[in-house]
C-alpha cells in the first residue's frame, strides 16, 4: 500500500510523524484519533503557494465542518487561515481559535434568526441562500444599526463525479439560488438599506477527483461576475468553494494536489475577472483535502470469529466514523502492530454498534489477527470525529495531536458522566 509521507512502518509498527501508533494506543487507550499538525499545516501552505503563484489576491478558508477541533483550527489560524462556517457554533469556534471575523464566511441554507444576529454582531460576511433569508438579514442588520456584507450562494447546476449525498451544486440541490436568478437577487440586495453585496459564492460538492468540474464552476462564476459588474455590484471576492478529493484507495485513486487544482482553475478565473475589469480576491474553501490524511483512527481488536466470513470485531464503530455506513465510503486499514506482516487472511472489520451496517472495512486482506491487536483506519481526519455520536450510549473517544517529537491530548475522552450531564429528571419523577 502506498503510504503518505507522514506515515511510516518501523520495526513492524505503524508510525505517524515518527510516533509509534501502538505506543500511542497503549498510552491514551482506544479508540483514539491521532492527528499530525504538521500535515494539516503543510496542505494549507500548499494551497496558498499554488494559488498565490498564479493570482496575487488569494484567501484560503478552512471548511470547518470537516474537523471542528479547536487545536486544528488554532494551527490554521496561526498561518492566516479563514474559515467557511456553517453554524453559530462553528463561527464561535473559529473566533476562539484566533481567526479574524473578516476572514470568515457564514454559509448555510437554513440559518436561524440567532445565527443571522450573531453574524451581524461579529461583522462576519454571510453567504445568503434565499431571498427570504436576505430580508431576514436586512431586518437583523437594521435592528443592530449595522450593514451586513453578503454574497449570494450560486447553484451552478453542475453534475459532478461524487456520491450524490455530497454533490451540492446539482440543479436539484437544496443549496443556493439557481444561477439564472442570481442577477435579480443582487438587484434586490442593492435596494436594501442595510445590506452590502461584496461577493459571490458557490460550492459544487465534495470528494471530487477530477479538476474539470472546478474549471466549469469557475467559468459559470466569472460569467455571472461580468453581469453583476455591469449592474454596478462591486465584487470584493469570488468564492469558488472547496471539494477537492483525496485518494482513499491509496493505490488506485488519483492523488490530486492544490497545484493540480490551481493550474486548472486559476487561469480561467484570472482571464474572467480581467475581462470584467475587476481584481477581486479569490477565495477557496478546502476541508477534506486539508485534514483527511492527517489522521488515523486507532481501534483495538476485541475478538475474531469465523461465520459466513471472518470478522475482526473492534472497539470503534460508526459512532466514531460514520462514513463507511453512511456513504459506503472506503478507508484503508492497517494492522498497526503487524504492519509488515504478510496479508494472509481476509477479514471484515466490524464495530461494536447494535446495527448490521456497523462495518468499518469489508473484506480486507490483513495479517492473522488476535484480540488486542491494533487496527489503524487511515484518512480519518475529515468527517470522522466531526460526525461522531454517542449512539448506544458510548462516550466519544479522545483525540491526540502530534507535532515533531511532541504528542498531547487535544480532546479528552468522554465519560458516562458526560453522557448524562445535560439530562435532567422531570418533576414527576
Amino acid at each position: 500500500m502506498r503510504l503518505p509521507a507522514h506515515l511510516t512502518v518501523r520495526s513492524g509498527h505503524l508510525h505517524i510523524e515518527g510516533h509509534d501508533c501502538v505506543g500511542l494506543a497503549s498510552q491514551y487507550g482506544t479508540p483514539l484519533y491521532v492527528t499530525s499538525e504538521d500535515r494539516v499545516c503543510g496542505w494549507f501552505r500548499s494551497y496558498e503557494e499554488a494559488l498565490g503563484s498564479r493570482y496575487p489576491r488569494v484567501r484560503v478558508l478552512f471548511a470547518a465542518k470537516a474537523n471542528g477541533n479547536l487545536a486544528v483550527m488554532r494551527a490554521l489560524a496561526k498561518l492566516g487561515a479563514g474559515a467557511d462556517v456553517f453554524s453559530s457554533g462553528e463561527l464561535q469556534l473559529a473566533l476562539e481559535a484566533g481567526m479574524q471575523p473578516g476572514r470568515l464566511l457564514f454559509n448555510g441554507s437554513s440559518k436561524t434568526p440567532k445565527d443571522l444576529r450573531l453574524a451581524v454582531e461579529e461583522g462576519v460576511k454571510i453567504s445568503v441562500d434565499s431571498l427570504d433569508e436576505l430580508h431576514q438579514l436586512e431586518a437583523a442588520a437594521r435592528a443592530a444599526g449595522k450593514t451586513a456584507e453578503i454574497a449570494f450562494r450560486v447553484n451552478p447546476a453542475l453534475e459532478v463525479p461524487t456520491h450524490p449525498k455530497i454533490a451540492t451544486g446539482l440543479a436539484t440541490s437544496k443549496f443556493g439560488i439557481p444561477h439564472g436568478e442570481i442577477p435579480a437577487a443582487y438587484r434586490e440586495a442593492l435596494a436594501c438599506t442595510n445590506i452590502k453585496p461584496v461577493g459571490i459564492h458557490c460550492h459544487i460538492g465534495s470528494q471530487i477527483l477530477d479538476t474539470e468540474p472546478f474549471a466549469r464552476a469557475a467559468e459559470v462564476m466569472v460569467r455571472i461576475a461580468k453581469e453583476l459588474t455591469n449592474m454596478g455590484v462591486k465584487l470584493e471576492f469570488i468564492d469558488l468553494g472547496g471539494g477537492l478529493g483525496i485518494p482513499y484507495h491509496h493505490d488506485s485513486d488519483p492523488a490530486l494536489t492544490p497545484e493540480d487544482y490551481a493550474a486548472k482553475v486559476v487561469p480561467i478565473f484570472r482571464a474572467g475577472v480581467e475581462a470584467c475589469g475587476i481584481a477581486p480576491e479569490l477565495w477557496v474553501e478546502p476541508g477534506r483535502s486539508l485534514v483527511a490524511d492527517s489522521t488515523v483512527l486507532l481501534t483495538r481488536v476485541n475478538s475474531t470469529k469465523s461465520a459466513h466470513r471472518r470478522f475482526a470485531n473492534v472497539d470503534a464503530g460508526f459512532n466514531l466514523l460514520i462514513r463507511p455506513a453512511m456513504y459506503d465510503a472506503y478507508h484503508e486499514v492497517i494492522a498497526a502492530n503487524k504492519a509488515d506482516a504478510p496479508l494472509d487472511i481476509e477479514y471484515t472489520v466490524t464495530g461494536p454498534i447494535c446495527e448490521t451496517g456497523d462495518i468499518l472495512a469489508p473484506e480486507r486482506r490483513l495479517p492473522e489477527l488476535t484480540a488486542g491487536d491494533i487496527i489503524a483506519v487511515l484518512d480519518a481526519g475529515a468527517y470522522g470525529f466531526a460526525m461522531s455520536s454517542q449512539y448506544n450510549s458510548r462516550p466519544r473517544c479522545p483525540e491526540v495531536l502530534v507535532t515533531g517529537s511532541r504528542a498531547a491530548l487535544m480532546r479528552r475522552g468522554e465519560t458516562i458522566a458526560d453522557l448524562t450531564a445535560t439530562m435532567q429528571c422531570p418533576p414527576w419523577q
